[in-house]
């Protein structure tokens, strides 16, 4: 079953594909200049989810070495208990040490699992960083091209212009166009 970042991940990378369909279909620099600000923006979600995760995964990890203390600590109670003959001590100190063993336990899961999220977090923020730079890149040949297709344009217009003039029979503007 795909966890919540990787299906995050998969609907990230789908809007990308659909912003740039869109933006080649329109061929409008405006609105790729838009799905970019949009690309940002999540981009910017993605690094503030990111550092949210980073917080909680140094809390459980600190948690997890708290509670792996408290029962060290425990254990040699117990053994000083026990060297001194106090078993009824002993054996409720060995309960609340079980009870701590199994936080200690939870929590250190729970890092672990957390870890695990943190990277795919870290993983998609640098995936979705090279797609916007490539994004960016892409947005700036469009815009060659379409300098490039505006230029061709007035070429052609001015080549008619010139068509036009040397047909009305002026013969200094006929020289002109030959």
């Amino acid at each position: 079953m795909a966890t919540i970042l990787e299906k995050a991940q998969t609907l990230i990378s789908a809007n990308l594909h659909s912003i740039l369909d869109k933006a080649l279909k329109a061929n409008s620099l405006a609105v790729l200049d838009e799905y970019i600000r949009q690309a940002q923006d999540n981009l910017d979600d993605l690094e503030d989810a990111a550092a949210t995760v980073g917080g909680q995964v140094k809390t459980l990890k600190r948690k997890a070495e708290e509670f792996e203390k408290k029962q060290q600590k425990l254990d040699r109670a117990i053994d000083m208990l026990l060297q001194r003959g106090k078993e009824d001590l002993a054996i409720a100190a060995q309960r609340r040490m079980n009870n701590v063993q199994e936080m200690a336990q939870e929590y250190q899961e729970q890092w672990e699992q957390q870890q695990k999220e943190y990277q795919t977090l870290l993983d998609a923020r640098l995936k979705l960083e090279a797609k916007l730079t490539e994004i960016r890149q892409e947005r700036e040949q469009w815009q060659a091209l379409l300098e490039l297709a505006k230029a061709k344009e007035v070429t052609t217009k001015t080549l008619r212009s010139l068509d036009d003039l040397a047909g009305i029979g002026d013969a200094d503007i006929a020289r002109i166009a030959d």
